[in-house]
Parts: structure tokens; sequence; C-alpha cells
């Protein structure tokens, strides 16, 4: 466990000018420092998903940590006059000393299950609201989209190479995400440097057109970086760049890539001729506006690994995970727990403490038990959901950085496993296990 520490940039500002009116207004009315417990939870999945994919809580804790207000953030606050002088107090010394619980980063999710869930004063949980559907929308979002690819693509590897088509910040969080539900690996450096994860790459089509032909591009990248190296096909005729390709490197060449064209025939003609050619061992790559329709569609193409951009970073059709954050208990005066819960058609919440367990039938799992506060007594099977995050201020460093990522990766690989076969298919459905609340 480690204590909340500063050392990059202030991270207090990620957030909307509501929140800290909010502060303003409960330190005037001394509501400000009544204990609190918000919880982050999604009211349905997107349209025609079995499941979504908890992803992003390592990055949370990451950012936690330099949740501060320096003198350039409070400096800002007071000439905008967004808050009072009593806040700006306040703010100068603001430190998380809350609790932090929720699902284990990689957990898939059902409606209503209580992802995370924050345990604080109203002032310190508040503030961290946009903070943390920010974070968790996006991740989980490309989270569940990965998975979904992945499972398609079976025992062939998926790589992530959509940082072209997002802000670069969220490019690292993507590629994390991603990794985090079953993706090989990225294209994206940085998220390699901070995670830990596996990076690669050889070249695009421009590296082809900048020489005077396709043979010295291609003897260029193989004098460069060997014949294990992937080779793209088709900057120009794919037939050629093949037979060319095989005449450069020989039959050890590492792979061939294609990013064009119908890739189920192209992928049937390529490995017909490189098998011909004796190129037996050499991989074709795939790439090109790919989704998990489209890699499922190539299930019976000679296909060794995917790579896969823009239907990733945004959500194949889900750039969000809709997730809320809504006070659901609090203190009264007397420091006695009252459960609150919005009550308007269409976006209400259920108040209260919750328990979350996974239920099963044998290795299988049948439903999502959440119990308000507990679940009964006699309900003594089944998985615990909910693990410690931050236990009054202090984070658990195991689920931030590269060793986060490896137990994320571990987490979404056995959730998946339990999980009934109809949450695979990717025609649409309902939620592949239901959500059943126990109020005691």
């Amino acid at each position: 466990m480690g204590e909340l520490t500063t050392g990059r940039a202030a991270t207090s500002l990620l957030t909307d000018h509501y929140e800290l009116t909010m502060v303003q207004a409960s330190l005037h009315a001394g509501t400000a420092h009544r204990r609190s417990l918000f919880e982050a939870f999604g009211r349905r999945l997107p349209a025609g998903r079995r499941f979504g994919v908890v992803a992003g809580t390592g990055r949370i804790l990451e950012m936690l940590r330099d949740f501060r207000f320096g003198s350039a953030e409070l400096r800002f606050l007071e000439e905008t006059k967004v808050v009072d002088s009593t806040t700006l107090d306040w703010l100068r010394d603001f430190r998380f000393s809350g609790t932090i619980r929720g699902y284990a980063e990689g957990e898939v999710y059902f409606p209503g299950s209580p992802l995370l869930t924050v345990e604080s004063t109203f002032a310190e949980a508040v503030l961290l609201e946009t903070l943390i559907l920010s974070v968790l929308n996006h991740d989980s979002a490309v989270a569940s989209a990965a998975s979904r690819m992945s499972n398609a693509a079976g025992d062939r590897p998926c790589a992530e190479m959509g940082s072209r088509r997002t802000h670069e910040e969220a490019a690292v969080a993507a590629a994390r995400a991603a990794v985090v539900a079953g993706f090989a690996s990225t294209s994206n450096l940085e998220a390699g440097r901070r995670y830990g994860v596996r990076t690669i790459g050889t070249s695009a089509h421009s590296f082809t057109l900048l020489h005077d032909t396709e043979r010295q591009a291609f003897a260029a990248q193989v004098g460069s970086l060997g014949t294990d190296t992937i080779l793209l096909l088709d900057t120009y005729d794919v037939d050629e760049a093949l037979r060319t390709a095989i005449e450069i490197a020989g039959t050890d060449l590492g792979g061939v890539r294609l990013d064009s064209g119908d890739l189920a025939i192209q992928a049937h003609e390529v490995r017909e001729k490189l098998d011909a050619l004796g190129a037996v061992n050499t991989t074709i790559t795939v790439t090109s506006d790919l989704d998990e329709y489209a890699i499922a569609g190539l299930q019976a193409a000679p296909v060794d690994s995917y790579g896969v951009g823009t239907r990733l970073v945004t959500g194949s059709g889900a750039p969000t995970a809709s997730l809320v954050y809504k006070l659901v208990s609090r203190q009264d005066d007397g420091g006695q727990w009252v459960s609150v819960a919005k009550k308007a058609s269409g976006k209400s919440s259920t108040g209260g403490f919750k328990q979350a367990r996974r239920l099963y039938d044998g290795a299988i799992a049948i439903e999502e038990a959440v119990g308000v506060p507990n679940l009964p007594t006699d309900m003594t099977d089944g998985r615990d959901l909910t693990v410690d995050l931050v236990v009054d201020g202090v984070i658990d460093d195991s689920f931030t950085g590269a060793e986060g990522v490896r137990k994320a990766q571990h987490r979404h690989a056995t959730s998946k496993a339990e999980l009934p076969r109809s949450a695979h298919r990717l025609q649409d459905g309902e939620p592949a296990i239901p959500t059943v609340f126990y109020d005691d």
C-alpha cells in the first residue's frame, strides 16, 4: 500500500466547474463534512451487448496520487472567481482521506453492478466524480469492445493500432484498456513505457512510396530489421509485392500485411502463393477498419493476426460505457446512515451500501447478486466481487502500473471464461446473466 504522493502535474482541474461550486455551497451549509457514499454503476449496457468490462481503475488510482490544488490551480480558481476564499483555503489542504472499493479491473459487469464506491466526506467524494467517470467510461468502453474482438479472434492475437484515431492521451488509455481485455500488443510506445505493454510495428505505405521502387523499399526494411520483419504488400500490386518480398527476404520472411481490399479473398490467395513459394511459416496480418464482426467474418480465412484501430478506440459503436456516479447513502446530523436515491423516470438509482457476489452453477456464472446492504445470510456460495483499492487515503499500488495491468489481464481472462456461452454471441441480446437485488 502506498501513501498519496505527488510527482507529475496535478490532476485536480480535470473536472467540471460544478464539482467545486458544490463544495463551496456545502461548506457554507455546514454539510461538506457529512460522511457520504457515492457509487459508480451502469443502468444498462450498450444496446445488444451481453456484458461490459471494468477498465481504468488503475489509472484512477494513479491520477488520485496527483489530485492536488497547488499554486497554479488555486491561482486560476481565484482569478476566474470559480470559488470563494473559504473554499480556496479548503482546497489548498486537500488530500483524499477516504476509502474506495470496487470491482477489480478486468472484471466483467452487468446493469446495476456497483462497480466503484467512494466513502468519505461529501466534499472529498464529489470532487472525484468527473475524474472517475471520465476514466471509467472511456476505458470500460474500449475494453468492452476489445473483449468482443479478442473473443471473435480466438487464438489469433489482436494488436491495438488506434493511436492516430483519438486524442494523444486517450490513445495511451485505449492501448492499456485493450491489453487488459485480451489484446496482445499495441503500436503505442507510451503505453509500452508506462505499463509494460508489448509494442509492435514495422512500416507504413509512406515508407514504400519514399523509395524509387517497391523492391528498394523492401530491401531497405529487411536489411535494417531482418528477415523476421513484416512487409506491407498492398501499396501497389499485391501479387507482385509478394513475389518481390520472397525474392528479397527468402522463405524465412516473418510476415506480410494486408491493409485494403477484400481481406478474406486476399488472405486465401496470399497464403496459397506463399506456400507455393516455400514460405510456409510466413504469417499474414490483416488491418483496415476491423471490428468484432469483420474479425468474426475472417475466421475461415488463413489469417494469423489482426491489427485494429478506429473501431477499437471508439468502442466499436459504443464510445462510452454510460456509467454514472450517484450519492447512495449519507450520514445525518446524528451520525446515522441514511439511504438516498434518485427517483427520476428512466434515471433511478438504488440507495444504500451494497454487497456484490457472482453465483455459479458449477463453473458457469448464473447471477449477479447484489445485497442492499447485505446478501441473505444463507447465500454463502459464489465469489465476492468487491476489493479494497484505497483505505483511509492509502492506495493499493498493486492495482497501478505494469503490475496492475497484469493483474487486470488475469482477472478478465478468468471472469470471461466463467460466462455462459451465450455471452460471446455477437448478435444483439440481453445481458448474459441477470442482476438480482436482495433488500434486507
